[in-house]
């Protein structure tokens, strides 16, 4: 059983397990209220699934790609609350929970997840298939581009479908990761993919960009 949490496109907490499926979650698609709700989020889906964070078998965290400032309240709680509770953190790339989500309500082929990256761009992830165990496969790693870059004929997805989404399910993502635990397939890295730097820098030399 796991406690799965993710702030990189609204607020979104679940417990999930494998053979039971999403137990109980929460959502927020307001990208403005990450750190107010996520607390209270995790305390009503704990109590709801009836479970004590001494059960939990490890504390899913969403990577991204995302926002900074609400990227980062959501893997700074799961690294917390993981360590709190003497469980593993299991990062997964929030794109992948979307593609998941859409391949097991029977989507096929290849697909490419879009979502909102502000300043007037967005993150993009295509994926080919689902593999033999249901699982997003995605080519290779997530990207930041201007919206007209993927309207570009040229652009390599260009034709594949394309989702939009506006929130991230931590029950879909929770579920990704208990799936990839069940197969032994390799969890993301344990990094957060802001795919570019804060406003706010330390120097004023050129910005870097952030994983």
């Amino acid at each position: 059983m796991l406690l799965a949490i993710d702030t990189s496109a609204g607020t979104s907490v679940a417990v999930v397990d494998l053979d039971r499926g999403v137990i109980a979650e929460r959502g927020e698609a307001d990208t403005m209220r990450h750190a107010e709700i996520v607390g209270p989020f995790i305390l009503e889906c704990l109590r709801e699934a009836n479970v004590d964070p001494a059960a939990l078998s490890g504390v899913v965290g969403g990577m991204g790609p995302g926002p900074f400032t609400g990227l980062r309240v959501g893997i700074a709680s799961a690294r917390v609350f993981a360590l709190g509770a003497g469980k593993p953190l299991v990062p997964v790339i929030s794109h992948d929970a979307i593609a998941w989500g859409h391949y097991r309500r029977g989507h096929t082929g290849p697909l490419v997840v879009v979502t909102d990256a502000r300043r007037r761009e967005i993150y993009w992830s295509a994926y080919s298939e689902a593999d033999a165990i249901g699982l997003p496969v995605r080519v290779g790693s997530p990207g930041l581009a201007k919206p007209a870059e993927l309207d570009d004929p040229a652009w390599l997805h260009a034709l594949w479908p394309r989702i939009d989404a506006a929130t991230v399910s931590a029950g879909e993502l929770g579920l990704v990761a208990e799936l990839s635990y069940a197969h032994r397939r390799p969890f993301a890295a344990n990094e957060p993919l802001y795919l570019r730097s804060p406003d706010v820098t330390l120097s004023n030399g050129p910005k870097r960009v952030s994983r």
